[in-house]
């Protein structure tokens, strides 16, 4: 199981007493918590949202994706053996231009509203800048969240689409320029 990126002895900033925060490729997901990963987002788009397209499209399986997930105990863990069970989800991806992607954010209908989805999605920004601080990443957010994420910082780059059946609108996040230049070494001016 990979190490958590917040371990729970020092997750106080964690929105739920005992989250725990996962990133990982998805060769070093243990088969359990990848089932349990992909029974969220199945919940989330396909019975919840009524995605039209299939979540599973074959990129969490490229080497150069990162998947992150939030856990805590609960009763999915202790029925497949686990200690935890995932209650957010995201994943980054290397585009071929070299661009950065997040994608598939889903959280718990349970869990909403609760800070789980901007701890997540932070977490996702962050894990963008150590893999490449000067690329723009790239989101295609569900139409209804466009406030959500412009308060994290990305920005409308274009109209309202639809996929898998759902609005969206393409937004860009782009890292502070006073963090890149700290994140390569070079000195703040």
């Amino acid at each position: 199981m990979p190490e958590p990126v917040i371990p729970p002895s020092v997750s106080a900033s964690a929105p739920i007493t005992g989250a725990v925060l996962r990133r990982a490729a998805v060769a070093d997901v243990d088969p359990r918590t990848l089932y349990l990963l992909a029974k969220l987002r199945q919940d989330v788009f396909t019975v919840e949202q009524k995605a039209t397209d299939p979540d599973l499209d074959g990129r969490d399986l490229e080497p150069t994706t990162t998947l992150l997930w939030v856990e805590v105990p609960g009763p999915e863990a202790a029925a497949a053996g686990l200690e935890r069970e995932p209650i957010a989800h995201t994943r980054v991806l290397r585009e071929a231009d070299g661009t950065l992607r997040i994608g598939r954010v889903a959280v718990r209908a349970a869990n909403r509203r609760d800070g789980v989805g901007r701890w997540i999605m932070r977490a996702a920004l962050d894990a963008t800048h150590e893999l490449d601080p000067r690329s723009e990443v790239h989101i295609d957010a569900q139409a209804y969240l466009e406030r959500w994420y412009r308060a994290m910082g990305c920005e409308r780059v274009g109209e309202v689409f639809w996929e898998a059946g759902i609005e969206h609108v393409p937004m860009v996040f782009r890292h502070p320029e006073d963090r890149v230049r700290a994140g390569s070494g070079s000195e703040r001016g």
